[in-house]
């Protein structure tokens, strides 16, 4: 194990699978400016800024895409994928199944999300439901190091286009990364800490709060089991419903907004499948549904806290009795 920050495992990530397949490449808004060590090593043809056009980034990368080239892109702050919608959406994730399979769509495109460095509305926003809910797209979103690496490894050697946001957060927490070659499948929910009372279901930056309440609820004596989603979709139904089963009572958390967001699908899947074994309702802790304030304190206020979380436990606790 090497502890490195979240940075460098995707650095990591990024020249393994470039030296591993030659078909790997890297371009998009400072690319070659960030990630100068990759531009050394593989040179301009692999590596390479573009302009700030995100449309035009995207699109670029669907056409390499098709004729055999894997393309990884960088787009910078996850709201400017608006401006790739057509490219992504329409593009990437249709013409798979249009061609009737004849064609591959390899392409993992990396955004930035999530509070942390109060850039603002218009650079913060969590979009991670838009991209779920959109057919051929996979979305991906980790919450320590060495998932960083394992995951985006497996983006690269997909077939399909990928979604891979990074909570700004997390950007440069270090965390332990097993050496050598180790691989994180794409659907493969973990459990985080284990716990018999309540399932707390989450992703990204939030997985660590809600291991924060964990701790703070155990000195109470409530048990929650922690299930870190990282991939969104596809997601580990087997899992979090498992875990539902077990102790009766879920609660997810997450940063994004709570209207029609991962959340209320988690709930959705539990309460279809797992509801004869709730104990209480499903609750849901997430940020308001309003763009995230510029001001970091404000900032630090409009995300799911441990308080929070620990409340919403107390509170299916409590119906028990």
């Amino acid at each position: 194990m090497t502890t490195i920050t979240v940075y460098d495992a995707m650095a990591q990530a990024l020249a393994e699978e470039m030296r591993r397949d030659a078909r790997v490449l890297m371009f998009g808004e400072g690319v070659a400016t960030k990630r100068a060590e990759l531009l050394a090593e593989f040179g301009s043809t692999r590596v390479r800024n573009t302009p700030l056009a995100e449309g035009i980034i995207a699109g670029t990368a669907v056409g390499a895409a098709a004729t055999g080239l894997r393309p990884v892109i960088d787009l910078l702050f996850a709201p400017f994928l608006c401006y790739a919608m057509d490219e992504l959406v329409n593009s990437a994730g249709k013409l798979r199944y249009l061609s009737g399979g004849q064609f591959e769509f390899p392409l993992v495109a990396i955004a930035m999300t999530g509070a942390g460095w109060a850039v603002g509305s218009q650079h913060n926003h969590n979009v991670e439901a838009w991209f779920a809910h959109a057919p051929g797209l996979k979305v991906v979103m980790p919450s320590n190091a060495a998932d960083f690496k394992g995951l985006l490894k497996s983006a690269v050697r997909d077939d399909n286009p990928v979604l891979f946001f990074v909570d700004i957060g997390l950007l440069y927490q270090p965390g332990e990364v097993p050496d050598g070659e180790t691989l994180v499948p794409l659907g493969q929910a973990a459990i985080a800490r284990p716990g018999q009372d309540v399932t707390l279901v989450s992703y990204a930056k939030t997985v660590p709060v809600c291991l924060q309440a964990a701790d703070a609820l155990a000195a109470e004596g409530i048990a929650a089991e922690v299930i870190d989603l990282r991939t969104i979709k596809p997601l580990d139904e087997a899992m979090v419903l498992a875990s539902a089963r077990r102790t009766g009572r879920v609660v997810v958390v997450h940063e994004a907004s709570r209207t029609c967001g991962v959340g209320a699908e988690v709930a959705a899947l539990v309460a279809e499948h797992a509801f004869d074994s709730l104990k209480a309702p499903v609750r849901r802790v997430t940020g308001p549904d309003a763009p995230p304030p510029a001001s970091y304190p404000l900032e630090q206020a409009f995300v799911p806290g441990v308080d929070a979380i620990a409340e919403a436990v107390r509170a299916l606790v409590r119906k028990l009795h």
